[in-house]
């Protein structure tokens, strides 16, 4: 049953029923639905802005991975560009050394890009200057890459009209990795075991047990064979082409001034002779009338996993044997 308002009207001294009019009802409907609206749209806006749809989560999901492999991508990137650098260095500073061969120009080194926008279907994106970014150093490794092949490829042919210079120069260890036990001391500032002061080492200390053999090299002719200049028992093996290396603290030696060897031919054993705490051979490199580290000279007989480990050995800072 519909309650009704009534009030009372003094006039007629009676109640008098209150009647509702037309503009009353829609204004209120009107306020009614409005209200709904605003609530309706506000609700709307905070499940919009603050609850994913299964396609939003999935989504940022994607996105996430993107951005993790994106990182992997660049950090990838990084090694290889460091591992490229590495061996241009050494394309340019030992391998086109060896070979008198003329170094390749910088401007070529850095594989310049130039030209028109080749990434223009990448942009318009919101990863856009990411993307591009990735894809820059992408090209730019690979042209660096190409050029260092090309010149590997140079190299190759100057190696071929080199048989004999390649036989004669120093590239390999001299003792066996077998017998080796560590590399104790690299080329550079070391601390002297004696007298306790930084001073330059001009070669690599191999240590191994006493009587190990130590082996030639590189083919050539036995230059020094004696005992003397705190090397003690020493040998010099003059290979030509402007190089020679040096064998100390030995403790036997086992050839002559003058003699012909072979690389990998049995020159003495090791010792701790002349200057020297324990057993080892302190070796050397003379280019010249230069010591230059013998590191860089052992790519006959170490694979580039050995290579890099003993490169890493002989580069820590620490103490000299000698």
């Amino acid at each position: 049953m519909a309650k009704h308002k009534y009030f009372y009207n003094p006039n007629k001294l009676d109640f008098e029923r209150v009647g509702t009019s037309l503009a009353t009802i829609v204004f209120r409907v009107f306020g009614f639905l409005s209200a709904s609206v605003v609530a309706g749209a506000l609700m709307v806006l905070a499940i919009y802005n603050f609850v994913d749809s299964p396609k939003e989560k999935s989504l940022k999901r994607e996105n996430e991975q993107y951005k993790q492999q994106v990182h992997l991508l660049n950090k990838r990137i990084a090694e290889l560009d460091k591992v490229l650098a590495d061996l241009q260095d050494r394309d340019a500073n030992i391998y086109r050394a060896i070979f008198e061969a003329d170094p390749i120009d910088i401007n070529i080194r850095k594989a310049g890009m130039g030209g028109a926008d080749k990434y223009q279907e990448l942009r318009g994106f919101e990863s856009s200057d990411e993307l591009i970014a990735l894809n820059q150093k992408v090209d730019d490794l690979a042209a660096k890459v190409n050029i260092q092949s090309k010149s590997f490829d140079e190299l190759g042919k100057l190696a071929a009209n080199k048989t004999e210079f390649l036989a004669c120069i120093p590239a390999i260890q001299p003792i066996s990795n077998k017998d080796l036990t560590r590399v104790a001391s690299g080329y550079g500032y070391r601390i002297h075991p004696i007298f306790k002061t930084h001073k330059f080492h001009s070669g690599i200390d191999f240590t191994a047990p006493q009587g190990t053999p130590i082996y030639a090299t590189g083919n050539g002719r036995v230059e020094t064979a004696e005992n003397g200049n705190g090397y003690g028992n020493h040998v010099i093996v003059n290979h030509g082409f402007g190089y020679r290396s040096l064998y100390a603290h030995m403790s036997r030696i086992k050839v002559k001034p003058g003699m012909k060897i072979q690389r990998g031919e049995l020159l003495g054993y090791v010792g701790s002779t002349g200057t020297s705490t324990a057993p080892h051979v302190h070796y050397e490199i003379i280019r010249g009338d230069r010591k230059i580290n013998p590191i860089n000279y052992f790519f006959n007989d170490l694979t580039e996993e050995e290579y890099q480990a003993i490169r890493e050995l002989a580069n820590r800072e620490g103490q000299s044997f000698d």
